[in-house]
């Protein structure tokens, strides 16, 4: 299966926190999207490992997209190193995105920028065509991704461009909550976390409002770019 759009987290809910507007908008306008997640997200203070697999699917049900494969990295201890790169390179190879969606550059959690760099890397090195991978036995093909775009988590990074997300805020945020053991519960006995809190869930909103008031919409998301950005005409601008 081909994608136009590949999405990368290195847990089970970044994608869904950091760009699950875009993908929302990117399927309505008829595009296949696919999420990889690097871990099983085995070292979050609330739920399991087990618990994180059922809600991915549920939230991945709710995106709509076409595929989502978990690589089982052990979350906390994962590393950009050839083993790493290899199997993210699989996964590009395999479903031949134009564009690779990824974690944060730099952020409050160590996998998050971890996870940015590994994709970024694996992407350049999946279209050498001296690189080679094999999935069931069978040789891939070199490819590489046209853009790879990071979307922003914790940190109150600076945008190189935003996309629109009016309209599908809401679907957002239920995709986000599928994740039911990782959010505000006001109800729940489980540890306090920076995410668990009513705060936390309700920046979510506030951020894709200012990202929306900077260009004239409702709700935004960000992006930061690994290299200029360019347009056909001027037209092309909001």
């Amino acid at each position: 299966m081909k994608l136009d759009i590949l999405a990368f987290g290195a847990h089970p809910d970044d994608v869904e926190l950091g760009c699950a507007g875009t993908i929302l908008k990117e399927v309505s306008l008829g595009k296949k999207v696919g999420i990889v997640d690097l871990t099983r997200g085995e070292l979050g203070t609330r739920g399991t490992a087990e618990t994180r697999d059922e809600e991915a699917k549920t939230a991945a049900k709710i995106l709509g997209v076409s595929v989502r494969e978990n690589l089982a990295m052990r979350d906390g201890f994962f590393v950009n190193d050839e083993k790493h790169q290899l199997e993210v390179i699989k996964m590009i190879r395999k479903y031949k995105p134009e564009i690779v969606l990824c974690n944060a550059i730099d952020d409050r959690h160590i996998d998050h920028g971890k996870g940015s760099k590994l994709v970024s890397d694996s992407s350049f090195l999946s279209g050498l065509v001296k690189m080679e991978t094999l999935i069931d036995g069978l040789k891939q093909e070199a490819w590489r991704p046209k853009v790879v775009y990071h979307y922003i988590q914790w940190k109150n990074l600076n945008p190189d461009f935003v996309v629109d997300i009016t309209g599908f805020e809401e679907q957002k945020i239920a995709a986000i909550l599928a994740y039911k053991t990782q959010f505000y519960d006001p109800d729940s006995n489980e540890p306090v976390t920076p995410i668990t809190s009513k705060n936390f869930l309700e920046s979510l909103n506030y951020r894709a409002q200012d990202l929306g008031r900077l260009v004239g919409v409702d709700f935004a998301e960000g992006f930061t770019v690994e290299r200029c950005l360019a347009v056909n005409s001027l037209e092309n601008l909001m």
